[in-house]
């Protein structure tokens, strides 16, 4: 086997999978870094978020879906390693993303009171809160069952994972030994054992 394909192997442990901190969801697709996770989830957040207020005034269908399948794919993405941020980060999207729509679509009207204003981008962020927690709460089950299934440090380290090529090889070469070199060790070991002392 050439020196890279041992790499490779070294690397992937059972010879073709993923190492647990690197992985997805999915054992056989690895898993993106933490901050591409959160972006994903920003992101279909704030389509839903201002496309819903472009549309009808208030957060809808659109802004449920968007936000439903943002959270759960960023926290089924994510590296194993960095699931933490994925999984607490529902109720935070909603907190920025909210607000940063509402005021860049113009809305409230310039002159509007401080009541107005509050009125204006808390109306959203009430009618969003079910579909904030109970995505919250799917999105903590879905990282805690990654947590228990994939956990770190379960598997061997390099060092300690050795090739199974170069095991099988030394298995051979201490298997086979020459008739020379048998009767050098016997006649080593001869030589140790101390002579036996004369009877008189």
């Amino acid at each position: 086997m050439s020196e890279r394909g041992r790499g490779a192997q070294r690397g992937k442990p059972g010879g073709g999978g993923i190492p647990v901190a690197e992985r997805s969801l999915l054992p056989t697709v690895p898993g993106v870094a933490p901050l591409v996770a959160i972006g994903i989830g920003a992101g279909f957040t704030l389509l839903g978020v201002f496309a819903d207020i472009a549309r009808i005034g208030t957060l809808g269908l659109v802004f449920t879906i968007c936000y439903v399948a943002g959270c759960v794919l960023a926290v089924a993405w994510v590296r194993r390693a960095a699931i933490f941020g994925p999984m607490v980060q529902p109720p935070l999207l909603l907190a920025v993303a909210v607000p940063i729509v509402v005021l860049l679509a113009g809305t409230p009207k310039p002159g509007a009171g401080v009541a107005e204003r509050l009125l204006v981008i808390g109306a959203p962020l009430v009618n969003a809160f079910p579909t904030m927690a109970w995505t919250t709460g799917a999105v903590v089950l879905i990282g805690s069952v990654r947590m228990l299934l994939q956990r770190l440090g379960s598997e061997p380290t390099e060092r300690e994972r050795p090739d199974r090529s170069e095991r099988a090889e030394r298995e051979v070469s201490s298997r086979k030994r020459s008739p020379a070199r048998d009767e050098e060790d016997g006649a080593r070991a001869a030589r140790r054992r101390p002579a036996s002392p004369r009877r008189s």
